[in-house]
């Protein structure tokens, strides 16, 4: 019974990681309609900023963390403005956009391994603790703290796209592009917007990361790759699907590895993609056009 609280502890542990990234992939996705790999890279960059500000700069943690927030943000926007929206303009295929975002994340990951080197860095904020003793399994502060606040900002995100009028515009575009842009909604802004709330819950990623774990270039790669399995497990075009799905996928994963070496975990995540593409590429939530919000 014990380990089977521990395996469900860390499956939520390390769905809240893939849920944050899951839901700004997700948001990026339905109203800009291809795939934003390079989203994997906007979470070493927060990491990143975050290790600069606080690690090297010595600046106050909270002051760090909210400007890693707004620099995440910014960095989505540039990515957007700078790369996919003059190939847009161009007339650019989704395989175009696709193969641009597969060379920003690479590109990211080696220009942050250029300036901080290949070894791994460490926040350092909270040394290790003991963990809690929950019914015979074991959970550190920090991480209850990582649901908590990853709980948290996924309400908040549910009431922002349901209750204000950026929230509603952005739904507008992700359901019809056409008919949106008939009734007035800028879609250049709502992208704007799609990007950098879509790179913010990436920074919040990074940083929950870069508190919990250690730091390296190329860690956006596997993330997206988990944020990417999350977002089709529960419906590509739904974040509140995205979460969900990222929330089965940490917890599959960990109940994988009960019976299966620790190393076998990549490949229970790959193995749930595939199960996914081919018999339910929609999703357990998504629509097959538009968007589920």
């Amino acid at each position: 019974m014990a380990a089977l609280l521990q395996f469900t502890i860390n499956g939520l542990i390390a769905g809240s990681i893939y849920a944050l990234v899951a839901s700004g992939f997700s948001l990026i996705y339905s109203t800009n309609r291809f795939m934003h790999l390079a989203h994997g890279a906007t979470v070493a960059v927060g990491g990143y900023i975050l290790f600069t500000l606080f690690s090297l700069l010595g600046w106050p943690f909270f002051a760090s963390a909210f400007l890693t927030l707004i620099f995440t943000g910014i960095f989505g926007v540039g990515l957007f403005r700078f790369v996919y929206l003059p190939l847009q303009n161009k007339k650019a295929s989704n395989v175009v956009l696709l193969i641009a975002s597969i060379a920003l994340l690479i590109l990211v990951a080696n220009s942050i391994q250029l300036i901080f080197g290949a070894t791994v860095k460490s926040i350092g904020l909270i040394t290790v603790s003991k963990g809690l003793n929950f019914y015979g399994a074991a959970i550190t502060p920090l991480q209850i703290i990582i649901i908590g606040v990853s709980i948290v900002i996924f309400v908040a995100l549910y009431v922002f796209m349901k209750k204000t009028k950026l929230g509603r515009n952005m739904r507008a575009v992700a359901d019809n592009k056409e008919l949106a842009s008939v009734v007035g909604i800028n879609q250049i802004r709502v992208a704007d917007w799609s990007f950098f709330l879509g790179s913010v819950l990436a920074g919040i990623g990074g940083i929950l990361i870069g508190l919990e774990q250690n730091i390296f270039p190329d860690m956006g790669t596997m993330l997206i790759i988990r944020g990417f399995t999350g977002a089709v497990v529960g419906g590509i075009t739904s974040v509140p699907g995205a979460v969900v799905g990222s929330y089965l996928l940490g917890l599959i994963e960990n109940y994988g590895i009960w019976f299966l070496p620790s190393g076998y975990k990549d490949a229970i995540a790959f193995l749930v993609l595939l199960i996914f593409l081919v018999f339910k590429p929609t999703g357990l939530f998504g629509l097959s056009k538009g968007v589920k919000q």
